[in-house]
């Protein structure tokens, strides 16, 4: 289904989207971020911590680290502020690009077993499954986030995987 080398580049533009995604979204006034925009989780600053909840809670089944605390209807609360956002997403994007450096293909193999409190159940998938669902999920959010910021006046960004550079910076 895919490869570490697939995982590898998508964990690069992970970083590259985000680090991109935080200078648009710097200059917006602190009302512009949590202002109510209609999107599932609320607002910019909202959707930014739903997002990194979601990678930090992927990332502790990928990797056994540390998750974050709560679950999705707390998410939207995880960092209360875009710069300490920007602090732990910087993090969490080198815990995912140190990850995905070091995934054999081995890795990729067999299922991806943990209780999920989306459905309150112990569930089952395989992990390759798994780790596409991860990096889908991102875009998917930074998608609405996009639209989000440059509806509230910020600067788009480059979104085309085609256009990222094959030598970084990724972080």
């Amino acid at each position: 289904m895919i490869s570490p080398e697939y995982v590898l580049t998508m964990a690069r533009y992970n970083a590259w989207q985000n680090r991109q995604m935080k200078v648009a979204v710097e200059p917006l006034p602190s009302a512009a971020l949590t202002e109510d925009r209609g999107a599932f989780f609320g607002s910019i600053l909202g959707t930014l911590n739903h997002l990194l909840w979601g990678d930090a809670t992927w990332m502790a089944r990928f990797d056994g680290g540390e998750k974050p605390a709560g679950g999705i209807p707390e998410s939207t609360d995880l960092m209360p502020s875009l710069s300490e956002w920007a602090v732990a997403r910087f993090r969490i994007d080198a815990r995912i690009l140190h990850w995905a450096e070091s995934l054999r293909a081995v890795d990729l193999a067999g299922d991806l077993r943990w209780y999920s409190g989306a459905v309150g159940a112990e569930v089952a998938r395989p992990m390759a499954l798994c780790i596409t669902h991860m990096f889908n999920h991102q875009t998917h959010h930074r998608g609405q986030l996009h639209a989000m910021a440059t509806a509230a006046g910020a600067e788009g960004w480059t979104s085309d995987l085609a256009f990222m550079s094959e030598e970084g910076p990724w972080l």
